[in-house]
């Protein structure tokens, strides 16, 4: 788990195949200090485990299905790479929830000065507009940032200068490959909601559930009243009456 707060730009060694196996190697004097073999890093917002370290340098394989998902095959020595460490427990949430597992990636298709700050614009595909809200977070190249705009193809975030200077935003152009992965909590609220409105889950032992009770009412249905019985008052054959 990662808050989308990069701790520092990292530049690419080496990137390729050897033996059949794809190797990233990174050079990253300030999160090589503080990690060992076996720990995971954010590279770009993916996680990525560490496969050796030497003094400065860390070794990641790649997965195929890494390389085909994320710009990381894309990269190229001396390449600048946004890195962070796992959370620690205990640690501060500057950030939001970033699990490192891309969702895709998409094309830079702004990134225009306005003032002190940046106004960035990235191609959003039509398959993953719905995780895009405004207000809401995302993580792009790792970076935690805020949605300001969404349209049909696109969305907005802007970058205040720290951002900016502090990660590879800064040698950003059009046209450049970025990784995004979207809101941990709108994916599953997605994956949640449609089972929540179906039948509810029963004991194996229980008898068969009535499918027209436990249905989900119409709109018209919904509002109507619930039917109301007629009651017969009579009076009391009491023979005092």
């Amino acid at each position: 788990m990662f808050t989308g707060l990069i701790e520092e730009i990292g530049s690419v060694l080496v990137n390729g195949a050897t033996n059949g196996v794809t190797q990233l190697q990174i050079s990253a004097p300030h999160v090589a200090g503080g990690v060992r073999v076996g720990d995971s890093i954010a590279v770009n917002g993916c996680c990525l485990t560490i496969a050796s370290h030497r003094n400065e340098q860390l070794t990641f394989d790649l997965l195929e299905e890494t390389v085909s998902c994320t710009n990381l095959g894309t990269l190229r020595r001396d390449d600048a790479v946004n890195l962070e460490r796992a959370l620690a427990a205990g640690s501060r949430l500057g950030g939001h929830f970033v699990q490192g597992h891309v969702d895709c990636t998409a094309r830079i298709i702004t990134l225009d000065q306005t003032g002190a700050d940046h106004r960035l614009e990235i191609a959003l595909a039509e398959e993953y507009a719905r995780y895009a809200a405004e207000k809401g977070s995302i993580a792009v190249n790792g970076i935690s940032l805020t949605v300001a705009e969404v349209s049909k193809t696109s969305f907005v975030t802007w970058i205040i200068p720290h951002t900016f200077r502090r990660t590879n935003l800064k040698e950003a152009q059009p046209g450049d490959l970025v990784n995004l992965e979207f809101d941990l909590l709108a994916k599953y609220v997605e994956r949640m909601l449609p089972q929540a409105f179906a039948t509810p889950v029963q004991s194996p032992n229980a008898p068969p559930l009535n499918p027209v009770e436990y249905a989900v009412p119409s709109e018209e249905k919904a509002v109507e009243a619930p039917p109301t019985k007629a009651i017969n008052f009579q009076r009391s054959k009491d023979p005092q009456d």
